[in-house]
């Protein structure tokens, strides 16, 4: 199979090589992603015979943000990613575990029938998460999210924490 998409006007476009960016690619291996909402492909580039993943996803409706200064922004899985990750920085939470939590939050905000969501209701969701993945996550996260102003604000994220444990 040749590496060339469709897109929805039916115009061929191809999946260019990351290395020398030549336009044409076989797929070599094809499987689901291990939540089965995504398709794993493995690509040999034509030319040079690098070879790369892409994914293949189900296209949905897109999420707009209310961030706190009113204004919205198309919700990015990869900058919650990137949230998460500094927030598990040198500590024992490995990739997969906060893809796993990240597609459940996405999955939750499809669902939902609100097209329109805050930045803190993806932020408390996000907390939620880490509360169960890493309890150190959970505090790093939420003190930058939280934006705790005194050591009592700090302290009240701890004492919410026992709480739940």
């Amino acid at each position: 199979m040749i590496g060339i998409l469709f897109n929805r006007n039916g115009s061929a476009i191809t999946m260019k090589c990351p290395k020398c960016g030549f336009p044409e690619s076989k797929v070599v291996d094809s499987r689901p992603t291990d939540d089965g909402q995504r398709i794993r492909r493995r690509r040999e580039c034509m030319q040079c015979a690098q070879r790369f993943t892409t994914y293949e996803s189900i296209e949905t409706q897109p999420l707009v943000i209310i961030k706190k200064d009113k204004s919205r922004q198309v919700f990015d899985r990869n900058k919650l990613l990137s949230g998460m990750l500094r927030a598990c920085e040198k500590r024992p939470v490995d990739l997969e575990t906060l893809e796993r939590a990240i597609d459940d939050i996405e999955t939750r905000l499809q669902n939902s029938l609100e097209r329109e969501i805050t930045s803190v209701e993806i932020g408390e969701m996000a907390l939620e998460k880490l509360r169960d993945i890493d309890e150190i996550a959970y505090v790093r996260f939420a003190s930058v999210y939280r934006d705790f102003k005194d050591i009592e604000s700090f302290s009240d994220a701890l004492n919410m924490l026992k709480k739940k444990n």
